[in-house]
């Protein structure tokens, strides 16, 4: 199957669903071609408004964007054909979920993300069985990229642990921890470890830690090329790819993020993984490859499941974000202490500037009402 075949597959393959929610103001545009749907349409600067109508005249039907401070929602639009409660996949914003979850299993002690994958996996041998946690969630554990699509084409009906082994068969293409490529199979051997030392399904183990207490109930994992698996019998969910879910429901995820691994008064991480999750991991190696819609001239760096675009002198990331093929950006800025998502069902190739753009207004205008940036000295 060529590539071209394949993206096609991808782009049709998952069945829309949604979540009821109260229906509020419309406003009609008077110089856009798409209806905006507001939450506090005065907090949200025009500039932002602009982008979105950007986006949606340059391919996407429709895009949602939610953003929030201290855990509180300070504004919300839904531009253009999009429904309150649309659930999209995600692509590669559900590479920052994989990196949460395998975290929880490293503070419970049962993980080490320095000790050799062959401790728990011995099909993993010589160089491969050297690779480790921290180098598959950092994306250099050397086994490729997604120009491989060696998980994308794996069969969903296979476990984890085989998925896992399959890629332990394959030669590695770089030293481990030598250089960084995005997109590789790594994200299955993580899962394999996790399920390997919790003895749980990552489906269920994610619902468990992650979903219910956080609320997350529009939240589900699949494959791409799901071959009419349903989710609930699918052994081999895509870990770097493969959530389908809704707005709501992955602002629910990034507040926990936000508020640094607490949800409601219950701890999901400690800080100590939120801290481990939001450290460069790149600086020094190669960036060998990046993927299309990522700006590959913005000096991007990668911490444990997510970019960081801008970092500290002590390696810590200020801003972070996990930007999905289908267009999906979530984001957060710790220096403001902001964060959002730009939510769609789009090419990130046709949407990404907008939505840059877009965040770089809501960092500058709304922060202003907030609290003032720190200097730079």
């Amino acid at each position: 199957m060529t590539i071209k075949k394949i993206i096609i597959c991808i782009m049709t393959v998952f069945v829309l669903s949604g979540c009821m929610r109260a229906i509020r103001h419309v406003v009609a545009a008077t110089s856009a071609p798409a209806v905006i749907v507001a939450d506090n349409m005065a907090a949200a600067p025009a500039e932002v408004r602009s982008e979105l109508i950007n986006a949606v005249r340059h391919g996407a039907k429709g895009v949602t964007v939610i953003v929030m401070h201290d855990g509180k929602q300070l504004f919300r639009l839904d531009v253009g054909e999009i429904d309150q409660d649309a659930q999209y996949p995600v692509a590669s914003a559900s590479k920052w979920m994989t990196a949460a979850l395998v975290m929880t299993v490293v503070d419970e002690g049962k993980l080490s993300l320095d000790k050799p994958v062959s401790k728990y996996l011995p099909e993993f041998k010589g160089e491969a069985g050297k690779t480790t946690l921290r180098q598959l969630l950092a994306q250099t554990s050397g086994e490729g990229s997604l120009k491989g699509m060696v998980d994308i084409r794996q069969d969903p009906r296979i476990t984890l642990a085989a998925s896992a082994a399959e890629v332990a068969r394959r030669p590695l293409e770089d030293p481990p921890g030598a250089v960084f490529k995005y997109g590789g199979p790594g994200f299955q051997v993580a899962g394999a470890l996790v399920e390997a030392l919790t003895g749980k399904r990552w489906a269920d183990l994610f619902n468990e830690r992650i979903a219910k207490p956080l609320g997350m109930t529009c939240t589900y994992w699949g494959h791409l090329l799901d071959r009419g698996v349903p989710p609930e019998e699918m052994l081999n969910p895509l870990l770097q790819g493969g959530v389908v879910t809704n707005a709501q429901d992955y602002m629910r995820f990034l507040t926990m993020l936000a508020q640094r691994g607490e949800y409601n008064g219950r701890r999901i991480l400690s800080t100590k993984a939120i801290e481990t999750m939001e450290t460069v991991q790149t600086l020094g190696k190669p960036m060998a490859y990046i993927p299309p819609g990522v700006r590959s001239d913005a000096n991007l760096q990668y911490a444990l499941g997510a970019w960081c675009e801008a970092w500290s002198m002590n390696g810590r990331c200020t801003l972070m974000s996990s930007p999905g093929f289908f267009g999906t950006y979530p984001w957060i800025d710790r220096r403001t202490g902001l964060y959002g998502i730009f939510f769609t069902r789009s090419r990130l190739t046709l949407v990404s500037e907008d939505f840059i753009r877009a965040k770089a207004a809501i960092l500058t205008s709304v922060n202003k009402s907030l609290v003032p940036l720190p200097s730079e000295h």
